[in-house]
């Protein structure tokens, strides 16, 4: 069964609703056969970091707002953060346009490592503070989980997997998703936010048995023969 997340880098609430839902998943006996895929958002696909102009700054500028609004507003996603197991550090946060963070995750989607991308890169954003927008930061973030270094430095010095991005873009809008993190549930259900860990549990309960009605377990009549087994012992 496969469920769909829409999220972007620089979300606090996607980085909370990833744990809330792996922390969901993982308390169910059906978790190996849930296969995640993570899709490109872009919260503000203009963005054009200024310099001297922080986190704080950023938020308080877009929401029509004072500094100092902001900082208690960072505060509290700080303690919920903690409470899913998240370490922000806002106070480090480089403001960057996330284009080109996606177009790698992207690439690591393709060589089996998006989840592990999508934590890093998150971690990367908001407890180390480094630029997500910096090639030199990405491509040490690739080479850290283990993605190609050649097809790394490609997709760094092209705009390979750009339209992929951007795809996933257009098919949020499409579905009508106007807020991430959004996850999708076997084109099914949705669930929108970071959602309490029970809301999650309760949906891949339900969209798991439709999918098992769709996909019921198949036996097979086996005629046993001679084989060679995995621990290197053959009858």
């Amino acid at each position: 069964m496969k469920v769909e997340i829409w999220s972007d880098v620089m979300c606090p609430f996607c980085y909370i609703g990833k744990h809330k839902f792996e922390t969901a998943l993982n308390q169910l006996p059906f978790k190996e056969k849930v296969e995640v895929e993570w899709k490109s958002f872009q919260l503000a696909p203009d963005l054009a970091p200024v310099p001297g102009v922080d986190i704080y700054d950023m938020l308080a500028k877009m929401k029509g707002q004072t500094r100092e609004w902001s900082v208690q507003m960072h505060d509290q996603v700080t303690l919920a953060g903690k409470e899913a197991g998240v370490d922000f550090h806002f106070e480090k946060g480089i403001p960057a346009n996330t284009f080109d963070a996606h177009r790698l995750l992207q690439a690591a989607k393709v060589m089996g490592k998006g989840n592990e991308a999508e934590e890093r890169m998150f971690r990367a954003f908001f407890s180390e503070g480094l630029n997500v927008a910096d090639h030199g930061v990405l491509k040490a973030i690739a080479l850290e989980i283990g993605l190609d270094e050649q097809e790394t430095v490609n997709v760094l010095t092209t705009q390979k997997y750009a339209d992929e991005v951007k795809k996933d873009i257009a098919e949020a809008q499409q579905i009508g998703v106007r807020g991430v993190p959004f996850f999708v549930f076997d084109r099914k259900y949705a669930v929108s936010g970071a959602q309490d860990v029970t809301v999650f549990v309760q949906t891949l309960e339900k969209s798991f048995q439709d999918w098992l009605e769709k996909h019921p377990s198949e036996e097979f009549k086996v005629i046993e023969g001679s084989v060679c087994r995995v621990d290197g012992t053959c009858d």
